[in-house]
This record gives structure tokens, C-alpha cells and sequence, in this order.
């Protein structure tokens, strides 16, 4: 079930009135129906793998439940690799078989020698990749001793399972989100009119930039070969601001749909593209996943406590792994490889932790250095993301190359007749988009900034919003990173 469907619109009232209106009275009841909702609602789009999600429950429920009362040191870690194994095991058939079967008899054939190996035709089941790491989460900070197991196990299912977050993100730790399945939740008519605000503003990220903007980057980027230069950069600019409507779009939605119920996610998304420099942009974009890699891998490892070597070593392991999560494709590795060359110049003199605040914060403008240093960091970011969405490395490289030609100072000549009007209106559309986002980088959500203003500027905000979704809406496109 998609959050931009028919049928998400009649599921969530559905819900939102049983759980306030019929089952309020039981927190145990309460939780069981978003269990319940939480299964429709990922089964609407394959009730086969349904079974995925109850086994990894119950597989770390019990373990967690094993951990709070073994003593010996090394059968918690046995218990602890156990879960990861499992885990980690389903996320890597599902998601990477073909991947390293396909490398394995390349490889082969490289030195002459031939194996005939079919690969198998594996369904990706939808968010395996965020509540894996989820309920990982759940048994590394319970092996840890920093959350003590529950004993509640329709708590800890709604806690995998929470529909709001469940197939993208945010990716949330069981210290924050699992304590909350255990109080009663009092209906909060201010935080439901502010989960209302988020929702309409995810919409408009994901319906008229993510989409409109989707139209001319797959344009682009699926006849690459015969674009001019100035058309692969514009295509590249579309994607930039596709992928960033669609995720925050969708991390938004999910966020403000908690607050409908009660619950409380973190923010996932903290306006990105306003980044100084490359670290400062990787504490802003996914931030869920950033902090889990930090947490769970980069810390481990070592961090940046040692010399150099370590610093370089396991700053390229992150970025690596990281890549590789989002999908089976040396694209999204390569990807990865480039933040980290970003990233490292940074690490290495130290200035990695020199943007912590926002951005001209509290003035309407930035200075002309600050502005300068958006500008780079965007552009890199920019040229990273044509290997994410390229098909392959030869298809990322040919589009690079055709970018650095003398047609970069030609008209785009992708655009023809009704087209003209159709891309004008979506850069009006980005351009209007991004003066939002600045007014309210402050604010956990843009337009969050303007629940303060006046009862008329509000609701002129919301009606316009609502308008645009119904006038520019695109073409409807699938989320973006339901794929990984």
C-alpha cells in the first residue's frame, strides 16, 4: 500500500477511528490493531513475505529475552551473532544472490573459465533492509545492556511492524520508539493537526517535485547517449531534487501519520541540500541510517580514535557498506566510494565537525562565503548522485564524459513544444519548493515555520499546497526507495 494511493486514504481514517474510538481503552488492544493494521498494510503489497516479519520478531524477541538472562560472556555473543546471522542471512539472499552469483562467474570467465549457473528470479521483499536493521538494533543495544528486553510480545511486533515506517524509514531504535507501545497514549488534538501539517507537506514533496521532477530525470537519464550536455546536467539536477521529494517526502508522511496516533519518530531529513560541506550533509540526509552505521559499525571499528590509517580505513568502510545497502550494483558502491573522497579531505584536517548549526541561522540570507560553499557541496552532490541512478558503471561514466562537451553551452535539447511549458513550470515549482525549505530550515518540517503566522496565512499555505497537489501532480511513481 503506497501513502500516495486511494487506498492509503481510506486505510488510515479507518484506523486512526478504531484506534481512538474502539479500542482506547486497552493499551494491549490498542497495540494488537496496529499489529493487525501494520500486517494489511504490508500485505496489500505481498502477503507472502508477511511470514518474513513474524519470523525476524520472533526470532529477536526470543533472543533478547535469552540475553537479559545469560551470564556467560560467550554464549551472549554466540546469541548476539545468531541474530545477526539470521538477519543479516535473509537480507543478503533476498536482496544480493544474483549480485554475487552474477560477479562470481564473471569473475571466472575473466580467466577463461566458463560456469553455467542459472540466477534465480528473487522478489525483494519491500523495507527488508529498514526493519532488519530495526530489530538488529533491538538485539545489539539489548547485548549491550542498554535497553532491557520486553516480556510484551505484541508491543515488540507493533514496534517492527509500525506501518508508518515500516517498508522506508526512519529506521528507529528500540530505546525510542519500543517505550512507547508500553504507556497509554492520550489523543493530543494539537500533535494530530501537526502530523496533519507534515503529511500534506510529504505529499507535496513526494506528488509535485519527486514526480514532476522523475518525468524528466528518467527522460534524461534512459537516453542518455543522445542528450547534449546541458540536458545530462539538467537531468542530473532533476534526480537531485527527485530522490530528495521522494524520500523526505515519504520519511515526512510517515512522521506525521505517527502523530496521529501518539508516537513520536525522529526527523530523518534536516534540509540537506543547505549543507556547507560534505559531513555536514551526511548528518542531514538519512539521518536514521547515517546514525546506524555510526553507532553500530563506524564506532565498533574504532571510529576516529586511531591513527590515520584507521581514520581513512573505516571511514571508506562506512561509506562502502552504506552504498552496498542500497541495492546489488556496483553503482550504488561506487556511489558510496565518491562520498567518501568527499568526505575524507574533511576527516583528515579535522574540519568534519565544523558546520553543526543551521545555516545563516536567524537572518534571512547567507553570507557570500556560506552561499559559495552550498553551492560546491551541492554540486558534488549533484555528480555523486548520476552514479546512484545510473543503470551501470559504463552507463555513469558515458554520462559523465557526455556532460564535459562544448553542447554544455547549447539549449537542453531534450524539451519540444508542450514540453517547454511542462519543464518551466517544474523548475517554478522546484525554485518556490526550495524558498520554502530555507524559510523553515529551522523547523523540523518547512512549514512548520508557519503555524505561528496568522490563522489567514496559514490556511492560504495549506489550500495552496493542496491545489498544487491536485494541479501538478505527475505521473504516479512508486517510492523511490521501496526498492531497497
Amino acid at each position: 500500500m503506497f501513502f500516495n494511493s486511494i487506498d492509503f486514504a481510506i486505510f488510515l481514517p479507518l484506523v486512526f477511528i478504531l484506534y481512538w474510538f474502539a479500542t482506547n481503552k486497552s493499551l494491549k488492544v490498542q497495540n494488537f490493531l496496529i499489529v493487525l493494521a501494520s500486517y494489511v498494510f504490508y500485505g496489500w503489497w505481498d502477503w507472502r513475505f508477511l511470514s518474513l516479519i513474524l519470523f525476524s520478531t520472533i526470532i529477536d524477541f526470543s533472543i533478547g529475552k535469552k540475553l537479559n538472562v545469560e551470564k556467560s560472556q560467550v554464549k551472549r555473543k554466540m546469541l548476539l551473532w545468531l541474530s545477526i546471522f539470521i538477519n543479516i542471512g535473509f537480507l543478503g539472499f533476498f536482496k544480493y544472490y544474483n549480485f554475487f552469483l552474477d560477479n562470481f562467474i564473471a569473475a571466472f570467465s575473466f580467466f577463461g573459465r566458463e560456469i553455467q549457473s542459472g540466477s534465480l528470479n528473487i522478489i525483494l521483499p519491500v523495507g527488508i533492509s529498514f526493519y532488519t536493521f530495526q530489530t538488529l538494533s533491538y538485539t545489539i543495544d539489548v547485548y549491550r545492556e542498554k535497553l532491557k528486553p520486553t516480556d510484551d510480545f505484541i508491543a515488540f511486533s507493533a514496534f517492527v511492524s509500525f506501518f508508518p515506517q515500516l517498508v522506508a524509514g526512519p529506521i528507529e531504535r528500540a530505546t525510542n520508539l519500543l517505550p512507547q507501545f508500553y504507556s497509554k497514549r492520550i489523543f493530543d488534538y494539537s500533535k494530530a493537526i501537526d502530523g496533519l501539517r507534515q503529511i500534506l507537506w510529504g505529499l507535496f514533496k513526494k506528488v509535485v517535485i519527486a514526480d514532476n521532477c522523475a518525468e524528466f530525470a528518467d527522460q534524461i537519464f534512459n537516453n542518455s547517449e543522445s542528450m547534449n550536455s546541458s540536458s545530462l546536467v539538467l537531468g542530473a539536477i532533476f534526480f537531485t531534487f527527485q530522490i530528495y521529494g521522494d524520500f523526505s517526502g515519504y520519511s515526512d508522511i510517515a512522521i506525521g501519520t505517527s502523530r496521529l496516533f501518539g508516537f513520536n519518530l525522529r526527523q530523518n531529513f534536516a534540509f540537506p541540500y543547505f549543507s556547507r560541506d560534505i559531513a555536514e550533509f551526511w548528518r542531514r540526509w538519512h539521518i536514521s541510517l547515517s546514525t546506524w552505521f555510526r553507532d553500530y559499525l563506524y564506532i565498533p571499528l574504532g571510529g576516529s580514535r586511531g591513527g590515520t590509517w584507521m581514520k581513512v580505513k573505516n571511514t571508506f568502510i562506512i561509506f562502502l557498506v552504506s552504498g552496498f545497502w542500497h541495492g546489488a550494483n556496483w553503482t550504488f558502491i561506487a556511489w558510496g566510494a565518491l562520498n567518501a573522497i568527499f568526505f575524507l579531505p574533511l576527516l583528515l584536517v579535522g574540519k568534519n565537525r565544523n558546520n553543526l548549526d543551521v545555516v545563516a541561522k536567524g537572518k534571512l540570507f547567507p553570507t557570500f562565503r556560506e552561499f559559495v560553499m552550498i553551492l560546491s557541496t551541492f554540486t558534488l552532490t549533484v555528480f555523486a548522485w548520476i552514479f546512484f541512478r545510473a543503470e551501470s558503471m559504463p552507463h555513469a561514466l558515458n554520462y559523465i564524459f557526455g556532460i564535459f562537451s562544448t553542447s554544455l553551452f547549447e539549449m537542453p535539447d531534450f524539451v519540444s513544444g508542450k514540453q517547454v511549458f511542462e519543464v518551466l513550470t517544474t523548475c517554478v515549482l522546484v525554485s518556490i519548493f526550495l524558498i520554502i525549505e530555507w524559510i523553515g530550515r529551522e523547523n523540523q518540517y518547512a512549514i512548520e515555520k508557519f503555524k505561528k503566522g496568522g490563522r489567514i496565512m496559514r490556511w492560504s499555505i495549506y489550500y495552496v499546497l493542496i491545489i498544487s497537489i491536485l494541479m501538478y501532480g505527475g505521473k504516479e511513481q512508486d517510492f523511490i526507495y521501496f526498492q531497497f
